[in-house]
């Protein structure tokens, strides 16, 4: 999976991984894919949530140690 961004939310709490996900997908093209790398165990849910409302597709979430990771594309 090729990933054309990839955005450190790490240390930041809701609504702030969503927030900066949401301003780098703005400036992305269309089919683009973000990577956001957070430590915010609720972003698993609020990503899945944020992409039901906005159109964008949550391709992958994982879980390794400490880190949730959520691969999107661009609407």
């Amino acid at each position: 999976m090729e990933v054309h961004r990839e955005l450190d939310t790490r240390g930041l709490n809701c609504p702030l991984p969503i927030l900066k996900a949401k301003k780098a997908l703005s400036e992305m093209a269309s089919g683009e894919l973000l990577r956001v790398v957070a430590t915010d165990p609720g972003s698993t849910r609020d990503f899945q949530a944020f992409c039901r409302q906005t159109g964008h597709e949550l391709l992958d979430q994982t879980h390794l140690d400490e880190e949730y990771i959520h691969v999107l594309k661009r609407r």
